[in-house]
């Protein structure tokens, strides 16, 4: 059984997907990329829309009755894997001591030229 998620506390989709898809236990987000709630981009700084992508996606987890803390596993885009430091230091902000597993790759492009989209698999809270 599978039910859609979605929040207006992060933006909308920008195309034919759900923020996110709750199959039993599992909830299983859209890539999020930095577009604050209402649709607008944030500064092009790798540490602004890391802090905007996560945000994004502990709302749509939450609104899929999950959390950032029920992550198990989480896929980084950077458009540059120079970035990947200066995101690292960001993520860890939102992860703490236990982060879940990840992948962090560097891609040709990302939707509206972002520099980061990050996509996650959570547990539902029971």
């Amino acid at each position: 059984m599978k039910a859609i998620v979605s929040s207006n506390k992060a933006p909308a989709a920008i195309g034919p997907y759900s923020q996110a898809v709750r199959a039993n236990n599992m909830l299983f987000s859209s890539g999020q990329i930095p577009l604050k709630p209402d649709g607008e981009l944030v500064e092009r700084e790798i540490k602004a829309q890391t802090r905007q992508v996560l945000l994004n996606l502990s709302a749509v987890l939450e609104a899929g009755g999950s959390s950032l803390d029920n992550v198990v596993k989480c896929t980084c885009f950077l458009q540059d894997m120079n970035h990947f430091d200066q995101m690292n230091g960001v993520y860890a902000e939102f992860f703490g001591d236990a982060p879940p597993a990840r992948s962090a790759v560097e891609v040709a492009r990302l939707p509206k030229d972002v520099l980061i989209e990050i996509e996650a698999i959570a547990l539902i809270d029971s």
